[in-house]
């Protein structure tokens, strides 16, 4: 080192610091400490009454069915026909009853059937009527709106009353007028009650998957509009190049309800069992579980039933999600 080199004075260390500055730091950890111990708190009780919900009316149903549908019910006493009935292990009995019964599949590919055709019809239907409805040259948009949507307000077995007059020979209008042109048509034949149960679920919630849509297509910005207008786009380019595609989660949400109101269908073919001789006790699957809980008093085998219902109602919708979730990667 030179002479000329200045010499740095050492730098002096950090005075440690006064117990007053750690006592307020201190302080100030125990008061967030505290404030978090609020928060969870506070977070747990809102948590609390919705828990307490979902475990007594979701969880607990679940639960049960899955322990109904492992037991069997035994009788002792001369042929088992008297003495006491207690409940026993069974395994997989239950299910492989359920698989084995004709009727009960037999509903199963009823309804597939049904979803096939149905959804694809009642969804094209809701979103032209979506797509009209929020056309800016629409008039009266208000009144068609509530009048698409009131028959989603309807009971499912009020609905299914209402059609069954309109489906009945002798009272009915609607085949009067058929009759009246040469065509004789019966609506509850057995080739045709399938698809006059569609149209009641048609009816129904055609009206309810359009406000949905229209949700949807409110929450498109403006300025995709503006931009199209002025690159010259026509309504129909619009609506198929920035509506659709814009609404796609939305119609995939809807579909997947669908899949699952289809595959519970009940309410329709309860109400016209008595007007057709087609419907029978396993028309549907829910059908058929109801039957075999309440008319054949066998409640462990409606259980498995439910249950195989359920695994098919989380693989069609899951196996949908997959399918279109694929397709809009390959589109990306």
């Amino acid at each position: 080192m030179s002479r000329d080199t200045p010499v740095r004075p050492p730098t002096p260390a950090a005075a440690p610091p006064e117990p007053g500055a750690r006592r307020a730091a201190a302080g100030r950890r125990r008061r967030a400490s505290r404030t978090e111990a609020r928060n969870a708190r506070a977070a747990a009780g809102f948590l609390l009454p919705f828990l307490a919900l979902f475990g007594l009316c979701f969880l607990a149903p679940i639960g049960y069915a899955l322990r109904t549908s492992l037991q069997r019910t035994e009788r002792t006493g001369p042929l088992g026909l008297g003495g006491q009935e207690h409940e026993v292990f069974a395994g997989l009995a239950n299910y492989a009853q359920a698989l084995a019964d004709d009727r009960f599949l037999a509903g199963f590919g009823r309804v597939l059937l049904f979803g096939a055709v149905q959804i694809p019809l009642m969804t094209l239907l809701a979103t032209g009527l979506a797509l009209l409805l929020e056309s800016a040259a629409a008039r009266g948009i208000t009144f068609f709106r509530s009048a698409f949507f009131l028959p989603y307000g309807v009971p499912g077995v009020i609905a299914s009353i209402l059609w069954g007059f309109l489906y009945v020979p002798g009272i009915s209008p609607l085949v009067k007028i058929a009759q009246s042109v040469g065509w004789n048509v019966d609506f509850l034949s057995r080739g045709s009650v399938l698809w006059s149960l569609a149209n009641i679920v048609t009816w129904q919630f055609t009206g309810y998957t359009m406000l949905v849509l229209i949700a949807q297509l409110k929450a498109v910005p403006g300025e995709l509009y503006e931009a199209a207008r002025i690159d010259g786009a026509n309504a129909w380019q619009v609506a198929r190049h920035i509506k659709l595609p814009m609404i796609r989660p939305a119609l995939v949400l809807t579909c997947v309800f669908s899949i699952i109101g289809t595959l519970q269908l009940f309410a329709e073919p309860m109400v016209l069992r008595p007007l057709s001789s087609a419907i029978d006790s396993g028309y549907t699957p829910n059908l058929h579980a109801y039957s075999e809980a309440f008319v054949g008093n066998n409640q462990q085998l409606a259980a498995a039933e439910a249950v195989l219902l359920a695994l098919v109602a989380c693989a069609a919708s899951f196996g949908f999600l997959r399918l279109v979730g694929g397709h809009g990667k390959e589109r990306g």
